[in-house]
């Protein structure tokens, strides 16, 4: 039996080592594609290479092998792919940045405001990402310690969640931010965190209540009254920050992954149901009484119509930015013009926040947007694939709704680009301008990582030593559990 147990603990030290070897060579290889991508595009605008390539690859990788070897060191049975994805995603996006950055700057006088270079704060912002990253393993060192501040992280979240539409600064049609001396904050991108937290206690201690049916309406099984009440908090919450806030993309992300986790947590498709009709009736209303709203769904339904003289457009059309989307996107066909080639500038300032997928449409195509798409697919699947191994309730349901985060915000805003749904004004994940969304996303990819380490861990002790709620994804670098005497 000793050498049996003693060949299971070799087993394990080389199923990590593995898996963290894995890991550093697919964060060199994504530092290579950043560094491809920097002189390709520089070459295309300038003719030559960009001044200080090995410094920025150099600076890119220190930061990349600084959270690995806090992964390496804290979190050694987490998931391999989730830093090296994110790491690629950020990377790409400092090479779209810089790229616009030289457009801007060759388009504008130096006294607009759209030629000053976003670039260089993104790299601070990625470097308090990253911070954040290592700082969160070294001092959370399990994921359920969360668990403890629950309804204190719910209060905070719901202040800073309404702080905006009291304090806020009305930029861009939207009251998203508060400025603090120099920067400007969106609390909206760390609410989304702290609310998947709360989400996942609640859940936890209240599943099987919310599961139970209280009457049938339209064959539909609705939850009793006092259940279904948080349900209802939430939408009033949901409806109070797209209204005096204008923020529809919050609020969609917001609403959305409550009903999502509430529905992993239940199985109940009424939930869903329930959920998605709340949704889009506060929609209609806000739309209906809104301008700002109003006119983005105008540019939804008829972005070509900027283009009819003034006084033939329809009321509330104000921007080009969703027609040029769609010519850049056009322009782009199958493999793009090329890094540095495109016209996607054109759009403005917009082009380095959401916009940015219609740079990646036009200057590496339809290719170009598939393998973001699926990048974000990546991170997005392993998430919940660590939602699946992990062995306990509240980490399974953090995992899904950390990982739904990243799903919706994806979708609309892609979905927003490409025309597909009204724009919503988020930043896309890791790829876009923002440091308050940099640095949040960098928070929950840590969380991501913490959950996924216990997840791995729990993966390798023995069948006796672990409660296991649902069947754990095996590895097949282990040796079959072979339960203790």
């Amino acid at each position: 039996m000793a050498k049996r147990e003693e060949g299971r603990d070799g087993a394990v030290r080389r199923w990590v080592a593995h898996r963290r070897n894995t890991e550093l060579a697919l964060i060199v290889f994504a530092i290579a594609i950043v560094a491809f991508g920097h002189s390709a595009a520089n070459l295309a605008m300038e003719e030559e290479l960009p001044t200080g390539l090995l410094a920025h690859t150099a600076g890119l990788g220190a930061l990349a092998i600084a959270a690995h070897l806090a992964v390496r060191r804290f979190a050694r049975y987490a998931d391999p792919l989730i830093l090296p994805v994110t790491v690629l995603l950020s990377g790409i996006g400092l090479v779209l940045l810089d790229r616009l950055d030289h457009a801007y700057a060759q388009q504008y006088p130096p006294d607009n405001y759209q030629s000053a270079p976003a670039a260089p704060d993104q790299v601070i912002w990625t470097v308090v990402g990253v911070g954040l990253l290592i700082a969160t393993l070294v001092v959370l060192r399990h994921h359920r310690v969360l668990q403890r501040y629950t309804y204190l992280g719910m209060a905070v979240a719901m202040l800073l969640l309404m702080a905006p539409a009291f304090f806020g600064a009305d930029q861009f049609g939207a009251k998203r931010w508060i400025t603090v001396g120099p920067l400007s904050v969106q609390p909206g991108e760390f609410v989304k965190v702290m609310i998947v937290i709360f989400f996942a206690s609640y859940l936890m201690a209240n599943r099987d209540a919310l599961a139970l049916v209280g009457r049938r309406f339209l064959g539909l099984a609705l939850p009793r009254g006092r259940n279904a009440g948080p349900v209802l908090l939430v939408w009033a919450v949901s409806l109070v920050v797209l209204f005096y806030e204008r923020d529809l993309g919050t609020s969609l992300i917001f609403f959305g992954v409550f009903v999502l986790m509430l529905y992993v947590a239940t199985e109940r498709t009424s939930w869903v149901v329930l959920g998605g009709l709340m949704a889009a009736l506060g929609t209609v209303v806000v739309a209906a009484t809104q301008p700002h709203v109003k006119g983005r769904v105008q540019a939804w339904l008829d972005p070509m119509a900027i283009f009819l003289p003034e006084g033939e457009r329809p009321p509330g059309l104000i921007s080009d930015q969703s027609a040029q989307a769609l010519f850049s996107f056009g322009a782009g066909d199958l493999t793009g013009t090329g890094l540095g080639e495109g016209h996607s500038y054109l759009i403005g300032f917009a082009g380095r926040s959401d916009f940015i997928l219609a740079t990646v449409g036009e200057e590496l195509g339809l290719v170009g947007v598939t393998l973001v798409l699926l990048l974000y697919a990546l991170l997005i699947q392993r998430g919940i694939s660590a939602a699946l191994s992990v062995t306990d309730p509240f980490g399974k349901l953090m995992a899904m709704g950390l990982s739904a985060v990243v799903a919706l915000q994806v979708f609309i805003v892609s979905g927003g680009v490409t025309g597909l749904i009204p724009l919503t004004g988020k930043a896309l994940p890791f790829l876009a301008q923002g440091g308050s969304s940099t640095v949040a996303n960098w928070l929950l990819v840590a969380l991501l990582i913490r959950v996924s380490d216990s997840a791995g861990k729990s993966s390798t002790e023995p069948a006796g030593n672990a409660t296991i709620l649902t069947p754990v994804i095996a590895d097949p670098l282990l040796p079959p559990r072979t339960p203790r005497p």
